[in-house]
């Protein structure tokens, strides 16, 4: 396993940020960790990267465990926090230089992750005269120059606008082809978009670790469907794999199927057998951020 979490808990006096946290992450994974402010995602990473010890519990990042083989582990990540530090007035081919002798890397490194992020119009630029879709390039490069086996990105598209937001998920899903990915986020589309599983945590606590794909397999069909009569529930009720059936307004019906089969044929043809006319009809599904309000929303 490229990250293995083990019953991990952190206290900060009397507060609970994580309580007994356990996950897993394979090699080639880019996984989705989701939560809403102050749920402890920061915390975990931070953990992760040694920065921050756990008050109980164990975990290991490539074999090497975060306590007994710190510098090991620190090798083995790249990590881009949430408030992206960089050095300004440096350019980016310095700052990056800089970087590769902290790591011991050879400076053809340097070219070779510019050249992987998309930095090489900008990189004889100084970091201050860069927009925040590349100053986040050069985050993401500065992560890459030791080759780690694991990233780890807080928010890494934060503030990014629709075609900065594009690339950097590009980016993010070339570099998850060969490496294990942990990406935090508050942006859902960017996690359907990007991610292979999803870890949603709320009050330090893991509330569902799922694949999307298992996901979507498993979301409920929502057909709206408006007639020109009213129509007993009763008898909507009678369709194939109907869960339930809501008269929303006038002579409008939410119908919850629990299938990913298109129902729309079969709303239309019972409308054709009832002598029925429909006058709109649209197919919607649960969505993850459905999922996530349900389930770290108020009083859970």
């Amino acid at each position: 396993m490229s990250i293995k979490v083990s019953n991990i808990s952190k206290s900060y006096g009397t507060q609970e940020a994580l309580k007994e946290v356990s996950f897993e992450l394979k090699k080639g994974e880019i996984v989705g960790f989701l939560g809403p402010n102050g749920a402890g995602k920061s915390t975990l990473m931070k953990i992760l990267t040694t920065y921050l010890a756990p008050s109980d519990g164990e975990a290991d990042v490539n074999g090497f465990s975060i306590f007994e083989r710190t510098k090991d582990v620190q090798k083995s990540i790249g990590y881009l926090p949430e408030h992206n530090p960089l050095y300004s007035e440096m350019y980016v081919r310095e700052y990056l230089s800089m970087n590769a002798d902290i790591h011991k890397v050879p400076g053809s490194k340097i070219e070779e992750v510019i050249s992987q992020t998309g930095l090489a119009p900008e990189a004889h630029k100084k970091i201050d005269q860069l927009s925040k879709g590349y100053r986040q390039r050069v985050g993401l490069a500065n992560a890459l120059l030791h080759d780690p086996e694991v990233l780890i990105l807080d928010e890494p598209t934060t503030g990014l606008d629709p075609n900065q937001l594009i690339e950097i998920r590009e980016l993010i899903k070339n570099v998850g082809k060969e490496k294990t990915v942990l990406l935090s986020t508050h942006i859902m589309q960017e996690v359907e978009a990007i991610c292979d599983r999803v870890i949603i945590i709320n009050k330090g606590k893991i509330v569902l670790d799922k694949a999307l794909k298992e996901l979507k397999d498993t979301e409920e069909q929502i057909v709206e469907v408006e007639f020109d009569y009213r129509v007993e529930e009763v008898a909507l009720q009678k369709l194939d794999k109907v869960k339930k059936v809501e008269n929303t307004q006038g002579f409008i019906y939410q119908i919850y199927f629990t299938t990913q089969e298109d129902m729309r044929g079969k709303v239309f043809d019972f409308a054709h057998d009832s002598g029925l006319k429909i006058l709109q009809l649209h197919q919607k599904n649960t969505t993850l951020e459905k999922l996530f309000v349900e389930l770290t929303g108020p009083g859970k």
